[in-house]
């Protein structure tokens, strides 16, 4: 699919899938997701989108340091419930990068690699999300705060003339490259300013 050059300018993540090597899907079970996995998942690319993956990206990296990250072996806990605003779009990319599912999850072969259970809602954490290794019991603690970053003053007035069926061709195009430009800054400007990703062990 074409897309916005930046996409391939955010850093990707590879794990080691247990049940993808098992099952033949992937040699080592290595599976790599990059940013433009997220927005073909969720359909779109927009700051939620784009703070999901990249705190996603953080906290896993942060779980495993120089190690490889086990897909599947990590529990993934929201503060709000799924019902609440964007967090069902955020747990649909956090469950695409962990494997981690809901009571809808996979239920495991013999045991072994269950994901069902692993992505919990409405959990009593102090920051928006948990991230905690199910072998080790090690676990961050991540919060984003992608709002933060400004967009240009005219995105919204676009958006109501697009919303409203108001807005000319141009105005459409220049509003999708303004509201790229918006994510371009806080996955690549912002990717290391703690004020607008944290994680920190938990």
């Amino acid at each position: 699919m074409p897309y916005p050059d930046f996409f391939d300018q955010v850093p990707r993540i590879t794990l080691r899938d247990p049940l993808a090597e098992l099952l033949g899907s992937a040699t080592g079970g290595l599976l790599s997701y990059g940013y433009a996995d997220a927005v073909r998942l969720a359909g779109h690319s927009c700051p939620t989108v784009a703070q999901a993956y990249w705190l996603g990206v953080r906290a896993v990296k942060a779980l495993y340091g120089d190690g490889m990250p086990v897909r599947g072996n990590i529990q993934v806990s929201l503060r709000d419930p799924l019902e609440a605003g964007t967090t069902g779009v955020t747990a649909s990319v956090l469950g695409l990068l962990t494997g981690a599912a809901s009571d809808g999850g996979f239920a495991g072969l013999g045991g072994q690699f269950v994901r069902r259970g692993l992505l919990q809602f409405d959990a009593d954490i102090e920051t928006e999300l948990r991230f905690s290794r199910t072998d080790t019991g090690q676990a961050v603690l991540a919060q984003g705060r992608a709002h933060s970053v400004p967009g240009d003053p005219q995105t919204m007035r676009l958006m109501q003339l697009c919303l409203s069926g108001q807005a000319t061709d141009e105005q459409r195009a220049l509003f999708g490259q303004l509201w790229q430009a918006r994510v371009r800054s806080i996955l690549l400007d912002h990717a290391w300013d703690d004020a607008v990703f944290s994680v920190r062990p938990a």
